[in-house]
């Protein structure tokens, strides 16, 4: 394909608008606020989860991988938190 075939083809492919519809702009910002509200606390109770269970093993004398545990607890807090910054970044 030469050149001027490939930029003939690239002319014609259409370029829309990247805003979206202000009542679906509302209502996509609405779920997606939620969503990260919902991450958030979920984020939140997984941590006093994890907390309680490492306080309740070591009382027992129980040895567990708590520590692993909290490790992709507070990964998923990263990745909830750092969601918006990042696909903000990429689009």
């Amino acid at each position: 394909m030469n050149k001027a075939a490939l930029y003939q083809f690239l002319a014609k492919i259409p370029d829309p608008k990247a805003d979206a519809p202000p009542k679906l702009q509302e209502k996509v910002d609405v779920v997606l606020g939620i969503a990260a509200w919902a991450g958030t606390a979920a984020g939140v109770a997984g941590v006093l989860i994890t907390g309680t269970m490492m306080a309740i093993s070591l009382k027992r004398g129980e040895s567990s991988e708590h520590m692993s545990r909290l490790g992709m607890v507070l990964g998923g807090c990263i990745l909830v938190a750092s969601a918006g910054p990042l696909i903000e970044f990429v689009f």
